[in-house]
């Protein structure tokens, strides 16, 4: 009985090939990606005209993805969209991961990417500055996002407040970010002068030290005498550490790295920065 069976078993191998068949893969898992709950506090800066990660595109304006555990704030959105998603997809960061976005003035380098951005969501509460054109807010409101007016100073979330309307001409807000190492305030452009920023945050959450300014300085093409007196101006603030961007200017970069030594953070399209 055991001699037949054996010769039943070699026949249906050699019916089926010499070769006996691989089993099937399993399809390989896709990478696995950090959930937004897992990722630590951070500023990602997602476009900006000076470059740092090679992989990014770099184009005027400029925008900051600011990760914290409870929201998820996109600080302006560039100039463009195609620009500001590109990056946005290199850097590994899903659109629908933001919960809010936040826009300092009215110019296109810092709201052009807007339109584009809400296409791929529009689930989003958009705080932009009371002075903004009533169709530039019908526009956010015919996407399906919410459009929340900022005029005064006031806390958007916990421990996280904007300036409010700063500035007699172009209206400007500024974000200021509560860490346990003192406040980050983050810049648009500055035109009503970044020093008068920084004062306003101190301000608007007192008690507490500068840790952190970046963004845009709007000191591009500014003398070095005038340079150096807005650095001055940090110093006597306190200001701990400074990463110019975006309208700053080359030599704006230079001094403040010269004078702020180890404190001075180059920075650019693809910087990321821990919040403490």
């Amino acid at each position: 009985m055991k001699e037949v069976m054996f010769l039943l078993a070699v026949g249906l191998f050699l019916a089926c090939g010499c070769k006996p068949t691989a089993p099937a893969e399993a399809p390989a898992a896709p990478p696995s990606q950090p959930t937004p709950e897992s990722r630590s506090p951070e500023l990602v800066i997602v476009y900006d005209n000076n470059p740092f990660d090679n992989r990014l595109r770099t184009a005027w304006g400029f925008s900051c993805l600011v990760r914290r555990p409870q929201e998820t704030i996109l600080f302006d959105t560039g100039g463009d969209s195609s620009t500001l998603l590109y990056n946005m997809k290199q850097l590994q960061i899903a659109p629908r991961e933001v919960d809010v976005v936040v826009l300092s003035h009215i110019h296109g380098d810092h709201v052009g990417g807007l339109s584009g951005f809400l296409e791929q969501n529009s689930a989003v509460a958009v705080y932009l500055p009371q002075s903004f054109t009533q169709s530039f807010k019908d526009k956010v409101k015919l996407s399906g996002a919410e459009v929340e007016e900022v005029h005064e100073a006031r806390e958007l979330f916990s421990g996280v407040y904007t300036t409010g309307e700063l500035g007699s001409g172009i209206k400007e807000q500024s974000l200021i970010v509560t860490t346990s190492e003192g406040l980050v305030v983050i810049t648009g452009c500055a035109h009503p002068g970044v020093v008068n920023i920084i004062r306003k945050a101190k301000e608007v959450v007192p008690d507490n030290n500068v840790c952190l300014v970046m963004g845009g300085f709007h000191l591009s093409g500014a003398s070095s005498m005038q340079i150096e007196s807005i650095v001055d101006g940090f110093a006597d603030l306190a200001v701990e550490n400074v990463a110019p961007c975006h309208c700053s200017g080359d030599e704006t970069r230079r001094l403040f790295k010269e004078r702020c030594g180890e404190n001075y953070i180059e920075s650019g399209v693809g910087k990321r920065m821990p919040l403490p």
